[in-house]
């Protein structure tokens, strides 16, 4: 019996990698979109899904049980950017990013897991971020929103470990995507007290997104996680550097973290 699985965001970037590799496996995949009548070049099915719209979320997942008599695997990997000042992003895109990239996971988490709960099987995988393990200037919002969902992840699994779901979280680094264009960027606003130092670190992230790895590294890193019998409660997934500064923040003093970072970041 083919797994079934629902990748949400599956119309691009690590999404659609991720879902076009799982049909290679012989997986049966949905993948979901705000506009899935833009997205024709995909190998398997794209239904309509705003994670911000709990009715869309609750129809999708009924499509799919109508359909495939089940859902084995949920990949929450919808999410969104956001860059800026904290003190100079508008509170509404605040709110906005975290009900995507937080509230919008935990909703596609609470309509599947009755179902899953009923099968006494399933593994839910939050997509976060290495960006979500630590506070960096300008990218605030993403990373609290992303590292927000790794600790609901924490908890989750083992309040239905007993019920045979499972539960893990995958921190990618920087792939070569499309997520720089969807992002919210709060204008560079001309004699700010953040003109240079926000100017300048928009600039490198976008370069370090352009040069990211390829998605289909992550495509072959959920397989793996997808047919391990026993998941890790985090899995990291990128340049050595990026997962390594994980490592930093965790055994050095956090002034001198700080001050490694503002050295990256040059401010």
């Amino acid at each position: 019996m083919k797994k079934v699985v629902l990748i949400t965001g599956g119309s691009s970037g690590i999404g659609k990698a991720i879902g076009e590799y799982l049909v290679t496996k012989g997986f049966e995949v949905f993948g979901t979109s705000r506009n899935p009548s833009n997205c024709l070049d995909t190998n398997f099915t794209l239904l309509e899904m705003d994670v911000r719209n709990i009715d869309s979320i609750h129809k999708v997942i009924q499509t799919i049980i109508n359909t495939a008599g089940r859902i084995d695997v949920v990949i929450n990997n919808a999410g969104v950017g956001i860059t800026g000042p904290i003190e100079e992003i508008p509170t509404s895109e605040m709110k906005n990013n975290f009900d995507i990239n937080l509230f919008g996971p935990i909703e596609v988490m609470k309509a599947s897991l009755p179902f899953m709960r009923a099968q006494q099987s399933g593994l839910i995988i939050n997509i976060t971020s290495i960006a979500g393990y630590m506070g960096l200037p300008f990218r605030g919002i993403y990373s609290s929103s992303k590292g927000a969902l790794e600790l609901i992840t924490e908890a989750l699994r083992m309040e239905v470990k007993s019920f045979g779901v499972q539960i893990t979280n995958v921190a990618p680094g920087d792939f070569a995507t499309n997520i720089a264009a969807g992002r919210y960027h709060a204008p560079v606003i001309k004699g700010s007290a953040y003109e240079l130092s926000y100017g300048t670190t928009l600039n490198e992230m976008n370069t370090h997104v352009d040069s990211g790895n390829d998605p289909t590294e992550m495509a072959k890193a959920i397989y793996a996680i997808i047919e391990s019998k026993e998941p890790r409660i985090h899995y990291k997934v990128g340049a050595f550097m990026q997962k390594f500064s994980i490592v930093l923040k965790r055994i050095v003093p956090d002034k001198v973290y700080e001050k490694m970072l503002m050295n990256h970041y040059k401010l």
